[in-house]
């Protein structure tokens, strides 16, 4: 199985893995037709769990790939990832204030992005949607280094990283289906949003697998602008709603538990 996968284009590659982190996200959004709500303790250690999967993929499976492959390079080793880091946490930065969208728990009246007549079940989507992009982009690159033939980009590591992601999405496919299910919609309409939010991550996966092929030199530069991008989320979104009910100590323990579990995945596979 292993060897059939290895043959494929990268950017294929790049699909089934995005596609696997889709369907995990599906999964967890499955749970709401058996539960209407999600004790918040739960989702609270959920979400810690999900920052510390991000947090530690952002340094194992792509900031320290980048910093390796700029070595190779004329330039500084610090520069490709230092410039990436920042571009990426500005992309977000720019796509948090333009894109509609509301985070859980928050009342419509924090809504943020441009201002819109939208439903609040779509803007709760449209959350998650909003970073779920860097990880779909995070897995591309990933596997769109392989045809780079650098030593520091693996196969092994790539599939790490797309199980770390796919693990983490889990919770968040609980995350908006269960809440919308509270809120009075149907578990169908509940199940269908939740999956919707992880649909992004294909097409993330497809472009930034061929933008690192296309243009080799940008890599190592594409790495850490995924690496920025998901740690603008953690700090921006999910750990301050892992702290909205000051559950601190259960949301600590699930980042702790997050980055051991990815930390592992990482080394142990890549």
């Amino acid at each position: 199985m292993v060897n059939w996968f290895a043959e494929l284009n990268p950017i294929l590659q790049a699909l089934i893995a995005t596609l696997f982190t889709w369907f995990v996200t599906a999964l967890g959004a499955a749970l709401v037709f058996f539960f209407k709500a999600i004790n918040r303790k739960v989702l609270d250690a959920m979400l810690g769990f999900a920052a510390g999967v991000m947090i530690a993929a952002s340094y194992w499976s792509l900031l320290a790939p980048a910093i390796e492959m700029a070595e190779e390079s004329n330039l500084p080793a610090w520069v490709p990832a230092t410039v990436g880091f920042l571009l990426g946490g500005l992309f977000l930065w720019l796509a948090d204030k333009i894109l509609p969208h509301l985070h859980l728990g928050f009342p419509m009246a924090e809504a943020e992005g441009l201002k819109t007549s939208w439903q609040r079940s779509v803007l709760l989507v449209l959350a998650i949607t909003l970073h779920n992009i860097p990880e779909g982009l995070a897995v591309g690159v990933a596997f769109g280094a392989l045809a780079s033939d650098i030593p520091s980009a693996t196969l092994a590591g790539a599939i790490a990283l797309a199980l770390g992601i796919g693990i983490q999405n889990f919770p968040e496919g609980v995350a908006v289906s269960v809440p919308l299910r509270r809120e009075g919609l149907s578990r169908l309409k509940s199940f269908w949003y939740g999956q919707l939010s992880g649909m992004v991550e294909p097409i993330a996966g497809v472009i930034g697998a061929a933008a690192v092929i296309l243009i080799k030199p940008i890599l190592p530069y594409a790495l850490a602008f995924a690496a920025g991008a998901m740690i603008y989320v953690v700090v921006e979104e999910l750990i301050p709603e892992s702290q909205l009910e000051k559950n601190t100590d259960v949301a600590t323990m699930g980042a702790m538990g997050g980055f051991a579990v990815m930390m592992t995945l990482d080394v142990a596979l890549g």
